[in-house]
């Protein structure tokens, strides 16, 4: 079968212009059957990733994944908060390593506000338990300082120095501004490929600063405290929206989460992120089948359409293949011969998809990483995905052997024959 390989290639050249179109298609299909895998298992690298080392995320009584989506990932809005007083007893439990307070609920255009303290910088890890690092300047130290997430300063071009004016509300153009309290911007955080970089961070005292003539998610009528005498009240934080919780062991995790949820000053939940994470993916599983199952679709219409171009090209090659036959081919060659060029093109459409699905990747990281915190690796191919490469090429196998079978069939006399 080998030794025909090379007819089998120059027929398919003669063919150029009717394979090409069939050739795309393949390839496009190909494209997207690896796409679609590869963002399934970014997507959940990174939402792993976001919260490495993290044992237990505490907050008001709610849903598991409500609080994790909102705490961690700053998708939707915090309905309920916890007393100080339950962080205080979360830092002080004996076997709580570090608590990371965190209070939401504010933004600056369109960027999710975080307020939190020292902690945060010293205990938060991502990705493979990585600390946070700075690319430019410094943790916050004052009232008015704060902490860019790398997506924030490069989008918005901000660099130490800069201030900036922070706005009541999660809305990025309705909501109404702190404009008497801006901040100086103090330190920009390095990459992390997390919801870190579209943050922007802030003290615990700050968020209780820009509310003192707040109350009720609106201005106080007649009261306006400048940012100056801010001092002079105490801006001790009274809530907060979650709290990161790192164990001394994980051994434990069970057993405080157990005494969390117990625990009598208040209603709390005790989340372990893996599972909230697993229920997550449940509740994905049915969407991540309509896009594989749409993906097979697609492919198996290109596979489909290359049989077809293969068996309409026959009536025209009849004299040809009974050319072969009358110099000494025999059946089963004519049946390699068009079985190798429908692999050559299923294998050369394997190779084009891959190649386009790289530079897709290469191209539209900065945008994957800006609005959804999706880093995908940039290489050709992954090791899991050659199993669906297997599959594509064996349903290519069966998709030639279609038009293969019909010349196989054509007799000599039938292709000499003038047909009328």
């Amino acid at each position: 079968m080998i030794h025909l390989l090379p007819l089998a290639l120059k027929s398919a050249w003669n063919r150029r212009a009717t394979l090409a179109l069939t050739l795309v298609a393949v390839a496009l299909a190909v494209a997207l059957l690896l796409g679609v895998e590869r963002l399934r298992q970014d997507a959940r690298t990174g939402f792993a990733q976001a919260v490495s080392g993290t044992d237990l995320v505490v907050g008001a009584r709610a849903s598991p994944l409500q609080l994790m989506l909102y705490s961690v990932y700053r998708l939707g809005e915090p309905t309920a908060t916890m007393d100080w007083a339950s962080v205080e007893y979360l830092a002080g439990h004996p076997a709580v390593a570090w608590a990371i307070p965190l209070s939401l609920g504010d933004s600056h255009r369109g960027f999710p506000v975080v307020a939190t303290n020292q902690a945060y910088f010293d205990h938060f890890r991502h990705g493979d338990g990585k600390s946070l690092s700075f690319s430019q300047g410094r943790p916050f130290a004052s009232v008015f300082e704060a902490v860019l997430g790398a997506e924030v300063a490069g989008r918005l071009g901000y660099a130490s120095g800069h201030a900036i004016v922070l706005n009541h509300g999660a809305g990025a153009s309705l909501a109404v501004g702190h404009d008497d309290k801006p901040f100086t911007v103090v330190g920009i955080l390095a990459r992390t490929g997390t919801p870190v970089d579209r943050s922007v961070h802030i003290s615990l005292e700050g968020m209780e600063a820009i509310h003192l003539d707040w109350q009720g998610g609106a201005p106080m009528a007649g009261l306006s405290i400048p940012a100056q005498h801010v001092t002079k009240f105490d801006l001790s934080p009274k809530s907060v929206t979650a709290v990161l919780v790192g164990l001394k062991s994980r051994a434990a995790v069970f057993s405080v989460q157990r005494q969390v949820e117990a625990y009598r000053g208040e209603p709390l939940s005790a989340v372990l992120p893996g599972v909230a994470l697993a229920r997550l993916w449940d509740l994905m599983a049915t969407g991540e089948q309509v896009l594989r199952v749409m993906s097979g679709l697609v492919l198996a219409v290109s596979l489909a359409g290359l049989a077809a171009v293969v068996l309409a090209s026959l009536n025209e090659r009849r004299r040809e293949l009974a050319i072969l036959r009358s110099v000494g081919a025999r059946p089963r060659d004519i049946l390699a011969l068009l079985t190798l060029e429908g692999l050559v093109l299923v294998v050369l459409g394997l190779g084009l998809g891959i190649l386009l699905l790289f530079l897709l990747t290469w191209g539209a990281t900065p945008w994957l990483q800006t609005h959804y915190g999706l880093a995908p690796e940039s290489i050709l191919l992954r090791g899991q995905e050659l199993p669906w490469l297997g599959l594509v090429l064996a349903v290519g196998f069966l998709s030639s052997l279609l038009p293969a079978w019909r010349a196989y069939r054509l007799s000599l006399a039938d292709g000499l024959t003038p047909r009328i």
